[in-house]
């Protein structure tokens, strides 16, 4: 198992060359690197697909790894909504000829990959739930980010305030003490925006989901320290779904990927080699 080391900046621009697709009424940023079955990343509210690259270096000699910027997130353009996200997971999915794909989504994300795999079943080999809210809530968990509060910030004291405010919440607090997630958290937080909390987001908000659909192999993931909230919805999900699994990822809060790489890295590795099958 590599460890993450941040590439030297002469080569950042050949590492992680970036890539562009044109959809209607967006243009999404993406990466695609690696070979073998395809694995697609998809991130959490206010981070970009820079998110994942303490899981690129550990992933790409084994596995196709794609990961994208949200609509309206990092530096695609749009506007955010559970609905496009779902539908812009099967664009990029053709577009890169993908047929079959497993998915891995973090917080917000998770939604959106959950409701690719309850769409599309036949679709995806495997599924990958990483701090997910509950599926079933309908409404927010009082631990969630206060949206309505945020707005009222952008709007008033503008998204600097915003963003200076937003990193001392739970859900986008690291645990760990190595100064390149924090690097690399803080200038993801710098880009983001903040369309959606502005006005300009379609749907948004999501109900209940249902994943009465989802036959795939999941594995549900927690950090040790996230808020009472996603683990209830990790343990909510292992009820609900047939073919569940759970991880709890020591040392690391909401952001588990970036918290305690090494451990993150290797969980989603074992489950990958097993259900991350290619196409016959």
């Amino acid at each position: 198992m590599k460890a993450y080391v941040s590439p030297p900046a002469a080569q950042v621009s050949e590492s992680f060359a970036d890539r562009y697709l044109t959809l209607p009424g967006a243009v999404l940023r993406y990466r695609d690197q690696g070979q073998g079955p395809a694995v697609l990343f998809v991130h959490g509210w206010t981070l970009d697909l820079e998110m994942w690259q303490p899981q690129v270096p550990a992933f790409q000699e084994t596995f196709r790894v794609v990961r994208f910027d949200r609509r309206a997130f990092g530096l695609s353009s749009g506007r955010a909504g559970l609905t496009h996200d779902i539908s812009d997971i099967g664009a990029l999915c053709r577009h890169l000829a993908i047929e079959r794909v497993a998915l891995v989504g973090m917080s917000q994300g998770a939604r959106a990959v959950l409701g690719f795999a309850s769409a599309f079943p036949d679709r995806v080999s495997c599924l990958i739930l990483d701090g997910s809210t509950d599926c079933l809530r309908d409404g927010p968990a009082p631990d969630d980010p206060p949206l309505d509060h945020y707005r009222e910030l952008v709007r008033t004291h503008g998204i600097n305030a915003f963003r200076r405010e937003w990193l001392t919440h739970p859900l986008a607090t690291l645990v760990t003490s190595d100064p390149r997630p924090r690097e690399l958290l803080a200038a993801m937080i710098a880009r983001y925006p903040a369309n959606d909390l502005m006005g300009v987001a379609e749907g948004a908000a999501a109900g209940p989901q249902d994943t009465a659909s989802i036959r795939a192999p999941v594995l549900v993931i927690t950090g040790q320290h996230d808020v009472s909230s996603r683990i209830a919805a990790a343990d909510a999900l292992i009820r609900r779904l047939p073919c569940a699994q759970r991880v709890v990822i020591p040392a690391a809060g909401h952001l588990a990927n970036l918290d305690n790489p090494m451990h993150y890295n290797m969980v989603v590795r074992e489950f990958l080699e097993r259900h991350a099958v290619e196409p016959s």
